[in-house]
This record gives C-alpha cells, structure tokens and sequence, in this order.
C-alpha cells in the first residue's frame, strides 16, 4: 500500500531484525482508548522521513518489540511526537522498565529484563505550536498541516477500533499521515521559535515531557503537582 510517494509497510509486533533508520524519526500511537494507563497500546507509526512508512500493529498483550525498543530508547535517535505526552506514556507503560514491573498485563512468571528506562530526545510539535504560534486557536495536528504545509489531512478514523486483528485500509492510510508530515512540521516550528527567540524554553519543556508521563502513568497528573 502507498500515500503519496511513500510505502506503507505493516508489522506484528515489532520493526524488522534488518531495517536501518536515520536518526531523527518521527512516532506516533494509536490505542483503544487516551487513558495511557487504562487503554491498550494497538499501533505504533514511525517513519526516519525516507520513502517507507513503518507500522507495528500489537496483537499481543505485552510485546517484546527487541527492535522498536532500540530505536525507542536510543538517545541518539530524536524523536518527533505530536503531543508526546500521551505517546511516550504509554510508550513507557508498555516497555520502560519501571512501569513493565507493575504491568498487570505481564503474567507473574515473567521475568523482565529491560534495562529500557526513559524515552529521551523529543520534539513535539503540539508544544512548538503552542510556544510558536500563539495567535492560532487550534494546534491539532490537521490545523497545523494547513496552516504551515498547506495540506489537508482526514481525522476521520481517529475513534475507529484499533484493536481489530485486521486493520481496513483507510485504517492504515489514517495511521501513515499521522507521521507523514510531522518532520516538515517540526522543521517550520523550530524555524519559528528560533526567530522568536523561544527555542530554548521549548527544548526544555521537549525535555520534561517524559517526566509529565510518567505522572500521568502515577495518576499525578501536572494540573495537581503545579497548580496552587
């Protein structure tokens, strides 16, 4: 299947043993719901921006995914999210070590020996728009499209059922364009927050946002740690 000029390449479980990907990569997820700690991890997107779209459809409970792991928690690969707070929570929930212990998920005889700890080097671009586009009203992923690439993408498929064994072909076309732009989009942002002098303040908060995560996995959400 193909969007556009690019193949979209479906997996179980996990990417390849042989797939090599350039460092700056672009992840999304789909799940059966947006409780990262209620809700069932189904797909994971990535694409390196070549001519491939990657997408591992999780048919098990609590996959292995050796190979996604690496790329996941490589700090050497940056990683582009729209809103990654909800995607690296449940990131996290399904593969980092600290989490993986209390995984009601995993049966009680299986031994973990994930030395997966924290997803690091993020971009997101839902908090580049916020800190850059501050006369927008909406920094949806579709807006943002428009607005800065002059593109239309369909959301139509947002609340379909994931979980499905088989995933419909406008399932996956949904899937592919939710990663598709994100490399154009992070590329505009950071040339707007630079020139708006707001890099610096939007790295650290890509920074922090995997800690926000794990609040979230805590159900110490930011609202309660931050607000009077």
């Amino acid at each position: 299947m193909k969007i556009k000029n690019k193949r979209i390449l479906v997996h179980k479980n996990d990417l390849p043993d042989d797939l090599s990907l350039d460092y700056t990569i672009a992840i999304d997820t789909e799940a059966m719901g947006l409780q990262p700690h209620r809700d069932r991890l189904c797909l994971v997107q990535i694409t390196d921006g070549s001519d491939c779209i990657h997408l591992i459809q999780m048919t098990e409970f609590a996959p292995k995914s050796p190979n996604l792991c690496k790329v996941l928690f490589d700090d050497n690969y940056k990683k582009i999210f729209h809103f990654a707070r909800f995607d690296i929570a449940i990131l996290h929930r399904n593969f980092a070590s600290c989490f993986l212990k209390n995984n009601y998920f995993i049966e009680k005889n299986n031994k973990i020996n994930s030395k997966n700890d924290r997803i690091n080097n993020v971009f997101c671009t839902k908090i580049a728009a916020r800190l850059a586009l501050t006369f927008c009203r909406s920094h949806s992923l579709r807006d943002l499209c428009y607005d800065l690439l002059g593109v239309k993408i369909s959301k139509e498929q947002q609340t379909s059922d994931w979980g499905k064994n088989s995933l419909s072909d406008k399932q996956l076309e949904y899937a592919a364009y939710d990663v598709f732009y994100l490399h154009h989009l992070a590329e505009k942002l950071s040339e707007i927050l630079v020139r708006e002098g707001r890099m610096e303040i939007a790295q650290a908060a890509f920074d922090f946002v995997p800690y926000l995560s794990d609040c979230d996995l805590l159900n110490l959400s930011g609202e309660y740690i931050f607000s009077h």
